[in-house]
């Protein structure tokens, strides 16, 4: 495993993370507390010390998981990144996971919320507290950068960044984030299959030296190149949903991107993560993670050869031409890239 440091703080990340939420959240199969802690403290067998969660994931079960997995001493080989803003216990239980929570950021509630984190986790700090899936007119809201002055000073937070979304767009709200907000880093989509506005936002964070951390690296699991023409999904998988024109066009966009992992040694699921983190502003990339065997093959990214210059601009190349498939409405981009 390879290791990257937030912009200009001292929280150093593998850059292969671990997005709790494929464990907690439900959407990619239900996990007993055993099973998900297991997953957990093999990724850190491996290397993997970057545990990427919310308070809303599973109802704060993201958070409990995390607590369970590195309780005590071992709390402090491992990085936590955690988030805030959702008034997610004012909704119907029913209704999480289908609807975005209500916004809320009101000093009171943030440092309450804060608190609520902190016990779930069962540690007196988090290295990278994200306000998550904001809009543009949240970020003028002083209550929000009085909260996050508190808690640094405390020594509550480490670093502080925003976590972009719901949908993959949002690009004015990155925009503003890395040129203007007192934050260490951006949590965003982006893979080799969906480059916008991955790219600008990468640019944009090289020049001010923020960080980047990216989750979907293999857009919802198409990258990872296991599909077929004949895959059904679970019950429970929210790609079930999706129309069947996002599986056949996605099968034909991986086979022009297949080259990647024959020129680089590895699988295509190892060189997707490579190819997101050819920027050294990309400090870690969070793959869905949700069995042993991908677990293991995730983690390996860090011993295959990097991507170069040459085969990025292949990719995007193949990207401008679509993939020389018929331009069409945009695919939604699904739960997965939406409730993280």
């Amino acid at each position: 495993m390879r290791y990257r440091t937030i912009g200009s703080t001292d929280v150093t990340v593998s850059e292969v993370g671990f997005g709790v939420w494929t464990v907690s959240a439900g959407w990619w199969g239900e996990f007993s507390d055993e099973q998900a802690v297991s997953l957990l403290r093999e990724a850190y067998d491996r290397g993997v010390t970057f545990f990427d969660t919310a308070d809303t994931y599973g109802q704060g079960r993201g958070e409990t998981i995390l607590q369970q997995a590195f309780p005590g001493a071992d709390r402090d080989k491992i990085v936590i990144g955690a988030k805030f803003g959702y008034d997610w216990m004012a909704r119907d239980t029913s209704d999480a996971g289908h609807r975005e929570a209500p916004h809320r950021f009101d000093l009171a509630f943030l440092e309450g919320a804060l608190d609520a984190s902190l016990r779930r986790l069962g540690t007196d700090h988090i290295d990278f507290f994200q306000m998550h899936n904001p809009r543009m007119a949240q970020f003028h809201r002083d209550d929000v950068w009085t909260f996050l002055d508190k808690a640094q000073a405390a020594g509550k937070v480490r670093s502080t960044g925003v976590a972009l979304g719901p949908a993959i767009g949002w690009l004015e709200e990155g925009r503003y984030a890395l040129e203007h907000l007192p934050i260490d880093g951006v949590q965003m989509i982006y893979n080799a299959l969906e480059l916008d506005p991955g790219r600008e936002l990468i640019h944009l964070a090289e020049r001010t030296g923020k960080a980047l951390v990216v989750r979907v690296p293999h857009s919802s699991g198409m990258l990872e190149g296991n599909y077929t023409a004949d895959t059904v999904f679970a019950e429970n998988d929210h790609r079930r949903h999706r129309p069947k024109e996002w599986l056949t066009e996605g099968l034909h966009k991986i086979e022009t991107v297949r080259f990647l992992a024959e020129e680089t040694g590895g699988t295509l699921g190892q060189a997707a993560l490579r190819f997101v983190l050819r920027s050294p502003s990309v400090v870690s990339a969070l793959p869905n993670i949700y069995n042993r065997e991908q677990l293991i093959e995730f983690t390996g990214a860090s011993d295959i050869a990097d991507v170069t210059m040459a085969q990025q601009m292949r990719v995007e190349r193949l990207f401008a031409d679509n993939w020389g498939l018929p331009r069409t409405a945009p695919v939604p981009a699904g739960p997965a890239a939406t409730g993280a």
